[in-house]
Parts: structure tokens; sequence; C-alpha cells
């Protein structure tokens, strides 16, 4: 079963929305100890609006999103992006992320953005592997930056540079 990777559309912001909670009250992977509504993406989009945002779709189910935003407002960083993706649990481990990547890397590539900035908290083994394993070099940590549920976390930068 093939995902239909496509811009996201008005009433996607509350399954985008849903998916992200899920992290925010089941795990680390996302940074916020309280749900978000669906105005943090959907404002998040609109500051950016010539930066992808796309969601995956399989038999009209949205099952993940992923989007490019600005690393750094000065111009001297514009070649510099930050990606995001998340993805319902149940479709994990079936190409949905790696299929994101590829698509956010080429849609970056046509903004003129060489180089992709990824953070992770360091409880998220699975999104560092997951980075490490599509070409992502580790470059470093804010130590003991977070705290979620009385665990200290860091938070680890990825870079991956393409031409």
């Amino acid at each position: 079963m093939n995902a239909l990777i496509r811009p996201v559309l008005e009433p996607d912001w509350e399954p985008i929305t849903a998916i992200f909670n899920h992290f925010v009250t089941e795990s680390f992977a996302a940074y916020p100890d309280q749900p978000v509504d669906a105005a943090f993406f959907r404002d998040r989009h609109a500051a950016h609006p010539m930066f992808p945002f796309v969601v995956a779709e399989i038999e009209g189910e949205v099952v993940g999103f992923a989007y490019l935003s600005p690393f750094h407002p000065v111009l001297t960083m514009r070649q510099t992006a930050d990606l995001t993706y998340f993805l319902h649990p149940e479709f994990t481990g079936r190409g949905i992320g790696a299929a994101f990547l590829v698509h956010l890397l080429q849609a970056g590539k046509t903004l003129g953005v060489t180089n992709f900035m990824a953070h992770v908290s360091s409880l998220n083994p699975g999104s560092i592997q997951f980075h490490v394993a599509h070409g992502f070099t580790r470059c470093g940590s804010f130590i003991n930056v977070g705290v979620k549920n009385g665990r200290s976390f860091d938070m680890v930068w990825f870079q991956k540079q393409q031409a």
C-alpha cells in the first residue's frame, strides 16, 4: 500500500494535530508536554508558505505530515532549512518517512536549499537511527535543554548537505 504525498489541505489540520498530539502525550518525539491545537501547524505553514508542507495519505486517511522551514531568518542562511516529519505509529517502517525525506530534499533543492538540519530528542532513538541511516551526520547536541514528564533530554542536531 503506497502512500500519496501531497500538499496540505484545510481538512488536514485536524489529523495532523492528532498525529502530533499522540507523540506529545505518549513519547519524547515531540517536545511539548501539552497537546497543541490545529493553529499550531496552520500558523507555521502560513508564516512560510513558500516552503513545502505535505501529508502522506493512504486510502483517504492522513497518516503523516512533513514540512520544511527556514533554519534562520537572515538571508545569509537561506540555503539552510529545518526538516520536520511525524508518522502515525501504525505506519512507521513502511518507507513513508523515507519518501517524505526524498520529497523534502527535492523540494528544498528547488528553493536553493543545500543544507538540511533536523533536531531530535535524545530520548527518541528511532528518529536518531532514521537520520543516521539516511545519510545525516550528527553535528552536535544541546545537553539537558528540555524536561518532559520529569525527565531531562538533549536536543540532538543532524545535518545533511547536498549539491
